[in-house]
């Protein structure tokens, strides 16, 4: 279907990928996996034919139509949702555009009507009446009211715009589907949308995405760019991760072996070269040494940040006790009596489609913002830390990222505050970063440095996963386990939330809180 042939792609002296050979078939869903700067999303524009390769040629059949997920969610403020969506194939559109247009002409010339009669032929073969009803079905299953399916494109959310521009890479059953991190900013109920449609979906797939959880659930096949090469496995993450663990593992253990060996076969020709009656043994045993070649392991491109929460101050029975807390904002009402009591061995996940709540009440709590009515109270042992979701205040000032630390560090020497950048991949001339420059990822790993730096006993999360690569995930996701202090999150990571919570609160619409006595898989399956 979409054929890879030697493909290499090189920025500079740089080389992301040489030589890349891949035959990407019908009824597979491919996930493309790889460390931040990798070339995944290089990758996927070169597959779109947005991005010239270097060398080598990426080639699919002409009647075959590819779709790629649109990055620029201003590019189509002039157009309605629906026009938008439908735009997904451009021939349709650009039919149904002429077509109207020879339909609103006062002048109506018998050619006009000859060419109007040849448009209806091609919008009748391409299935164009249903045009409009199955961009319909596909923006109401990513949560896009029907109210708002005329609406321009301008006047909708940056969220539902990503939605849109999903819709319209999804539209109309293209032969090859290209998407960059699709569940970016979406809800858990589109995330499950989009897993069923991509499993039911019967063409080609090609997917980058950070979310392990996703890929092990649509993925057939997992490209893997590390290396300076791009590596192809059957399967999903999950069995990736094992077969690579493996060849790795069975590389070491062979290189182990060999090393023995040439130790031995050096130490009998060191004792045995000069003696007249081994000669022949040692020369043997030369020529046996020559032959045994180490495998090379190279560096992987992958880096793993250190993610390591531990406290001093030990935690009382006391944590937190929220009473009936409500607040309005602008006239609507986000929390609704919420009342709940945390214990010192909860890990709770705050789940469900209102995040509104959910952020305004970790604000409260943490004293940013003040409620209408109710009360709560933290326990005195409790010495907590707060990830915001929106973190762009504490960045603004052009500060030094070791200074920055170690403002907060109790042991002001800069070697000790740069062993905690280092662990979060902050090492060398990186520490000396200042602040107002760094990218979403580094961000995150910063304040997570200042969390463990802290050894707060508490932590509150809010959508800590965003901005950060796999590797930080997993690593993150390994902290969070480990952690013997209380935990508050909310995060669209499935296998963050399944593995870290051991309760469940929902917020519901109107503001109101359930409390949940099932598991995350459990509760999304209900759902």
């Amino acid at each position: 279907m979409l054929n890879v042939s030697n493909v290499t792609y090189q920025i500079g002296k740089e080389i992301l990928f040489e030589d890349a050979n891949i035959k990407f078939t019908e009824g597979n869903c491919y996930g493309i996996i790889g460390a931040n700067g990798a070339g995944k999303s290089t990758f996927l524009k070169i597959l779109s034919g947005q991005l010239s390769t270097t060398k080598g040629s990426v080639s699919f059949p002409n009647n075959k139509r590819l779709s790629f997920l649109q990055q620029d969610q201003f590019k189509y403020d002039q157009f309605s949702v629906m026009d938008t969506v439908i735009q997904g194939n451009q021939k349709l559109y650009k039919i149904m555009i002429e077509k109207n247009k020879i339909y609103a002409k006062e002048d109506f010339t018998e050619a006009d009507g000859i060419r109007a009669g040849e448009l209806e032929s091609m919008f009748d073969d391409m299935n164009g009446w249903n045009a409009e009803s199955d961009a319909s079905i596909m923006l109401t299953g990513l949560g896009i009211d029907v109210s708002l399916h005329y609406e321009p494109m301008k006047n909708l959310t940056g969220n539902q715009k990503v939605k849109v521009l999903l819709a319209q890479a999804l539209f109309d059953n293209p032969d090859i589907l290209l998407l960059d991190e699709p569940t970016n900013h979406l809800d858990i109920e589109a995330v499950n949308w989009l897993e069923n449609f991509l499993i039911d979906f019967e063409n080609t797939v090609i997917v980058v995405s950070h979310d392990r959880y996703f890929l092990n659930k649509v993925c057939t096949h997992i490209a893997d760019i590390d290396y300076k090469q791009i590596t192809l496995y059957a399967g999903n993450y999950d069995f990736w991760y094992e077969s690579s663990q493996l060849m790795l593992k069975q590389m070491k253990e062979q290189n182990k072996k060999s090393e023995e060996k040439m130790k031995e076969l050096q130490d009998f020709i060191s004792r045995f070269s000069a003696n007249a009656s081994k000669s022949k043994q040692a020369t043997s045993r030369k020529k046996a040494l020559e032959k045994i070649e180490l495998t090379e392991i190279r560096p992987s491109t992958r880096r793993y940040p250190y993610v390591n929460f531990k406290f001093e101050k030990p935690l009382g029975q006391d944590i937190l006790k929220v009473e009936n807390l409500s607040k309005n904002i602008d006239g609507v009402k986000v929390l609704d009596n919420v009342t709940f009591t945390i214990g010192n061995t909860d890990k709770v996940a705050f789940v469900g489609v209102n995040q509104k709540a959910v952020t305004t009440l970790f604000n409260i709590i943490n004293g940013l913002e003040q409620p209408d009515s109710g009360t709560f109270k933290w326990g005195e042992t409790v010495f907590k830390g707060y990830f915001k979701k929106d973190n762009n205040e504490e960045f603004k000032a052009p500060t030094v990222m070791t200074d920055w630390l170690m403002d907060y560090s109790k042991n002001k020497e800069t070697t000790y505050v740069r062993g905690f950048l280092g662990r979060m991949l902050f090492s060398g001339e990186d520490s000396l970063k200042k602040i107002n420059v760094l990218s979403g990822g580094e961000r995150v790993r910063l304040l997570l440095s200042r969390m463990m730096i802290l050894g707060q006993n508490t932590l509150i999360l809010d959508e800590p996963t965003n901005h950060l690569d796999m590797e930080a995930i997993t690593a993150l996701n390994k902290g969070l386990q480990e952690f013997n202090g209380v935990v508050l999150l909310t995060s669209q990571d499935h296998q963050l939330v399944s593995t870290t919570a051991n309760r469940l609160f929902e917020f519901q619409e109107d503001g109101s809180l359930k409390q949940l006595i099932t598991s995350y898989d459990e509760y999304l399956e209900n759902r």
